[in-house]
């Protein structure tokens, strides 16, 4: 299916501003670029409260998450891992995402600013993942009950860090995990599949793009087979349920239906959707690109779903 409209639209109005490709961009150029489209998104819904919180790191550092709490009570947990190639995105451009996460679940949601590449470089962004959903466990009391589900989700980066640490959560006996949602996740640092060498899928993210994320974050090519950089070269035996969401315009289409597959071939409960007409990063634009409101409805109707067969 062709590119939508909407999605056309912003690519050629953003064309019309010029300027470098993103793979020609230095961290910082990237990091002003993708602040200047927070405005964009608008303001989300009220929730019940916003607080921001820094986590302290093994290391003697910290770093923030936000807690997105609803208006009524609740007993469930998103964590929320954002995308932005390990290098960019931060709270405030993921702020309406969250609103709308909390709104429509009913969910407390977590929105995790990981330590960021090249300042820190991998295996951070993986461990902060895990600090992350650490703190939450010894903090559900408060944020949303004892009992308490648990979800790791996350988009793009986001989703390759909540893959690992799905994978993690069966390698360390816990926490147990109600669902891990990943959005066209980064699985494997192959550069040679169909999808990142199809012109069709050189769009906001490309193939460059991608290359000089992978070298920012993990330089090291060696490392980049380890499970908790290429969950695909791991093992998701016994992790939570899935739902994976592709983008048809994706250089990373083909990585994440293979972990799709490899989830399913492991015996792993796996809902996976072809979002037609989209490109990689639909759904993290709310109100910006109409494909956002298609994956915000098959998220929320597999957190339902997860959630409700814990319950029962």
């Amino acid at each position: 299916m062709a590119l939508d409209e909407a999605t056309a639209g912003f690519l050629a109005a953003a064309a019309e501003q010029g300027g470098p490709a993103l793979h020609e961009m230095t961290p910082e150029q990237m990091r002003e670029m993708n602040g200047g489209l927070t405005p964009l998104f608008g303001a989300g819904p009220e929730v019940g409260s916003v607080d921001t919180i820094s986590i302290p790191t093994a290391d003697h550092e910290s770093f923030p998450v936000r807690v997105f709490k609803p208006k009524g009570e609740t007993d469930t947990i998103i964590v929320y891992y954002h995308g932005g190639g390990w290098v960019i995105g931060d709270l405030d451009g993921f702020d309406t995402l969250c609103r709308q996460i909390t709104d429509r679940t009913g969910a407390t949601t977590v929105l995790v600013e990981y330590r960021k590449a090249p300042e820190y470089r991998y295996p951070t962004a993986a461990e902060d993942a895990w600090t992350a959903l650490q703190w939450v466990v010894a903090n559900q009391a408060d944020l949303a009950g004892e009992n308490a589900k648990l979800i790791v989700a996350g988009d793009s980066a986001g989703g390759n860090l909540s893959a690992i640490v799905a994978q993690r959560a069966v390698k360390e006996g816990g926490p147990q995990l109600a669902l891990q949602g990943l959005i066209y996740p980064v699985t494997d640092a192959d550069f040679a599949t169909a999808t990142y060498n199809d012109p069709a899928n050189a769009l906001m993210l490309n193939k460059e793009s991608m290359v000089l994320f992978w070298d920012l974050y993990a330089p090291d090519e060696m490392e980049r087979a380890n499970p908790d950089a290429s969950p695909l070269q791991g093992d998701p035996t016994g992790t939570a349920p899935a739902l994976v969401l592709i983008a048809e315009h994706d250089v990373l289409r083909d990585e994440g239906q293979a972990y799709a597959a490899k989830l399913r071939d492991s015996g792993v409960l796996t809902e996976e959707h072809l979002v037609e007409g989209q490109m990689h990063g639909f759904f993290t634009f709310p109100n910006v690109l109409p494909g956002a409101a298609t994956g915000m409805d098959l998220f929320v109707a597999a957190v339902k779903k997860a959630t409700a067969k814990q319950t029962a």
